[in-house]
């Protein structure tokens, strides 16, 4: 065989940065790719050629990959364009010279991609091959074909070839620590993750492997709701159908195409790193483009496609710019545009997922000031009310004229049950926010809305709720809340327990609430979620003591008729103590202020007391 030429490859540091061989890449597996999207590269180069009467069609456009497990040898073929001696020596020799944007500017048409930016695809061949050999034949009239191949040092050696039909093979005889790529089922993944969308059949031995449509290319009139579902299915098998998607595409200022779901979130959800594939031209890129999309969305899972997403030399990373801003803007405002379509058309519809996307909505209007100002109106709210769900506008509707400024809201409908029923009692409407996101969700709400005040459901209780009595008062001129404060304070002996006394309406009504003033307590939840606890019942607390209840009633006679002995103490006494330290008791185990270790001495006290009173024939 003829040896046509021997030299050195040149790198051409004016396209970029010295490449170093395997240190380019993040890791190995990329190699093949990097070698099918040349392929895929390949063929539409052909097709466009072809168009302009340049060579000649062929058959349709196909990737073959072959398995040599004796030899070691993978080899990856194309049927496209193929290369002559002359561009062998430009493309292959000159590293870092992209074949595709010279090739674009003599065929330039917007509807034709072609994958290649960098020129260094064909070199992460030398990650896992301790030789490359490239067979070419050029699809122009009266080419031969010829043989390239390299050691993976700076010398080549470029001969005559022997191949029959136009395209390229790339044969590559694998490293003795990368054998795991002349195993059939390792290829077969590597083509499902990376090639499966690609418009060109991708073979494995004979049989296609890729599914080849990419659905996200489509637009979004030809697609149905079977579709939509079945890509989800396929892309995220297991996780359940999602709640909603929303169809991305654009062509100005920047190519774009996608498809993003609302997925049913069971745990957390990833906010961190996220779930949405990215693509360029439907080769698959990464799964973690925090860079693109805003963090609130990230939780999303999906389809990102765009060829103008900068990419670092490997195409493994993103680089962060203004365009890379501007994207993830336009991601935020299409999902924005989709929710207010889905409230405005089909508000059943909407009430429905709500819970599954009310997440994504609340973190996205703290976050970001235009997503805000799209979704303010879609913010929805369970409530007490006959209405499953209600917005704040039609809330602030329905207040009486004479209280038009405060909101009431419940966080924990079976921990704050007894304020709850003690509102609900006297008509007034609650709003249900009981996600955890709620606890940074309603300051900032009421940050924005600066002519309300929001109240949660145990932070105070109005006149409203009180009876107009004015107490029970003894021989000696004390009223029964000056007694049953000081009664409860020595029983109590805590400093930090604030001690009220009124009388509360309604037959329902508990022995005893506590209150958490609104501040005091957005203070304590704000710090348990800096240190990523629950937030507990804080030391400081408002005790409200109803002196209508009939155990508040029989504790204070009890202790009101208490003996003292000659030792100088009293059984009455000690019983309406402990009686009183119940009902706290009582109170702070209605809102889980009691800890575990606490619950067994509590069940034995109780135990004990219930003993002492049936001894007394109470």
């Amino acid at each position: 065989m003829t040896v046509l030429e021997q030299g050195q490859i040149q790198i051409h540091t004016e396209n970029i940065f010295p490449i170093i061989k395997k240190a380019v890449y993040s890791g190995h597996e990329v190699f093949l790719r990097e070698l099918v999207s040349n392929g895929v590269d390949a063929i539409s180069k052909r097709r466009m050629a072809a168009m302009a009467g340049d060579c000649s069609e062929g058959e349709e456009g196909k990737i073959q990959i072959r398995i040599d497990r004796e030899n070691k040898t993978v080899t990856i073929s194309d049927n496209g364009i193929g290369m002559s001696r002359d561009e062998v020596k430009r493309y292959i020799n000159q590293v870092a010279f992209s074949s595709a944007e010279e090739f674009l500017e003599k065929y330039k048409r917007e509807d034709d991609a072609i994958i290649g930016h960098f020129g260094l695809g064909f070199y992460s061949s030398f990650m896992v091959a301790a030789k490359v050999e490239l067979v070419s034949l050029s699809a122009r009239p009266e080419a031969e074909a010829v043989r390239w191949s390299c050691d993976g040092s700076p010398n080549f050696s470029l001969e005559e070839g022997e191949r029959d039909t136009p395209g390229t093979d790339i044969i590559l005889h694998m490293q003795e620590e990368e054998l795991e790529y002349i195993e059939p089922a390792r290829i077969r993944a590597l083509i499902t993750t990376y090639c499966d969308f690609l418009p060109v059949e991708v073979q494995l031995e004979g049989e296609t492997v890729n599914k080849r449509q990419a659905p996200w290319r489509q637009s979004a009139r030809d697609l149905t709701d079977k579709d939509y579902i079945e890509l989800y299915r396929y892309l995220y098998p297991f996780q359940g159908d999602p709640l909603l998607w929303v169809h991305l595409s654009t062509d100005y200022p920047y190519n774009l195409q996608g498809i993003l779901y609302f997925p049913k979130l069971t745990g957390r959800g990833d906010w961190e790193k996220g779930e949405i594939r990215l693509y360029c031209n439907q080769v698959f890129v990464s799964d973690s483009i925090k860079e693109v999309v805003p963090r609130y969305l990230l939780p999303l899972r999906g389809v990102i496609d765009s060829p103008d997403i900068p990419l670092n030399v490997s195409r493994s990373a993103l680089q962060t710019d203004r365009r890379v801003r501007s994207i993830g803007g336009f991601v935020a405002k299409k999902v924005g545009d989709r929710l207010k379509q889905l409230h405005r058309d089909e508000p059943e519809r909407y009430n429905e997922i709500w819970e599954g996307i009310a997440p994504f909505i609340k973190i996205g209007a703290m976050e970001d000031e235009k997503f805000a100002e799209q979704v303010a109106d879609l913010v929805l709210f369970g409530t007490t009310a006959e209405s499953a769900f209600t917005t704040l506008a039609d809330y602030r509707s329905r207040l009486p004229a004479d209280n038009d400024k405060r909101v009431l809201y419940c966080t924990d409908e079976a921990g704050q049950a007894g304020p709850l029923a003690l509102w609900k009692g006297q008509g007034a409407e609650v709003l249900l926010a009981d996600s955890l996101i709620d606890a940074q969700f309603i300051p900032w709400l009421e940050a924005r809305h600066e002519d309300l005040t929001f109240r949660r459901v145990d932070a105070e209780l109005d006149e409203s709720l009180q009876e107009e009595d004015s107490g029970i008062t003894d021989a000696e001129g004390k009223d029964s809340s000056e007694q049953l404060r000081s009664l409860f304070k020595e029983a109590l002996a805590n400093d930090k327990v604030t001690l009220q006394v009124q009388a509360l309406k309604g037959e329902s009504a508990p022995a005893a609430l506590i209150l958490l003033p609104e501040q005091m307590r957005r203070l304590n939840d704000m710090g348990a979620l800096m240190e990523q606890r629950l937030p507990g019942l804080p030391d400081h607390h408002v005790l409200l003591i109803n002196r209508r209840h009939p155990l508040v009633e029989g504790v204070l006679k009890l202790s009101s008729g208490a003996v003292i002995t000659g030792g100088g103490t009293s059984p009455t006494r000690q019983l309406a103590d402990e009686l009183t330290r119940h009902i706290y008791e009582m109170a702070r185990l209605s809102v889980g202020g009691l800890e575990p270790q606490e619950l067994a001495g509590f069940q034995q006290r109780s135990a004990d007391l219930m003993g002492r009173l049936m001894q007394r024939g109470f």
